[in-house]
């Protein structure tokens, strides 16, 4: 019996319909600029959508930590009164 299988037999356990995955598909479809941007007429298939979602993501990840790093410098170069400044601006 296959992994697959066996899992979806335990309790607690949903399965999610192939109609359900289309509209997932069809949601991040709308939400990753990449594909967003593309021809109406240009179909892209769920597994092009999956890797573009998870590059997106990887990204964003870089982007975030990039952000962080000159925010740590910048709060490094500042002085004590504009620190707090920044400090509670981000609060």
């Amino acid at each position: 019996m296959s992994s697959r299988r066996s899992r979806s037999n335990q309790p607690g356990v949903s399965r999610i319909s192939e109609d359900q995955i289309t509209d997932l598909v069809s949601k991040l479809q709308q939400l990753i600029p990449e594909i967003r941007n593309r021809r109406r007429s240009d179909e892209v298939s769920a597994s092009k959508v999956l890797q573009e979602t998870c590059n997106y993501i990887r990204n964003l990840h870089r982007e975030v930590d990039d952000l962080s790093d000159r925010l740590s410098e910048l709060l490094e170069s500042s002085d004590g009164a504009q620190a707090a400044i920044i400090r509670t601006l981000l609060m």
